[in-house]
């Protein structure tokens, strides 16, 4: 199970690159107005969207059989709170989908500041992701 719990959190680190750096490229795409530079951004978006897929499928797969094995359901409070986190990033990503389908069709109707403040949400799960399953808060004591 250590191999699983590795892969899971390589992963995780993917997923999250993915969502730390696509709404920067939806910053610079802003700021973009020809047709080459839209194709560009457009390519650049979708090729990240569909690696940042992957780490993300594999990281609720190989979450779930974690969860499995060592908790099982419900489990712990503070795992159902990192469960929640992670369906909200998943929700995230699948906006983060339509943002792209928007700059693709010419119906971004939001300017780059937006996209600096969305860009820093992942950060916000990051750190409470970790912080959960480091501390193990609302577990008693150890």
């Amino acid at each position: 199970m250590e191999w699983v719990k590795a892969f899971h959190i390589v992963f995780m680190v993917a997923w999250f690159a993915g969502l730390l750096y696509l709404p920067r490229l939806f910053v610079y795409h802003c700021g973009s107005h020809d047709a080459t530079s839209h194709a560009r951004f457009c390519t650049m978006e979708r090729r990240l969207l569909r690696i940042m897929t992957i780490g993300a499928l594999f990281t609720i797969a190989l979450g779930i059989l974690l969860w499995i094995r060592y908790w099982g359901f419900p489990g712990p409070r503070w795992l159902q709170l990192k469960i929640a986190l992670a369906v909200a990033l998943v929700v995230y990503h699948g906006w983060l989908w339509q943002l792209y389908r928007d700059f693709a069709a010419y119906r971004n109707k939001r300017d780059a500041r937006f996209y600096r403040w969305i860009n820093e949400l992942p950060i916000l799960f990051l750190v409470a992701i970790v912080l959960l399953v480091e501390l193990k808060p609302f577990s008693g004591p150890s």
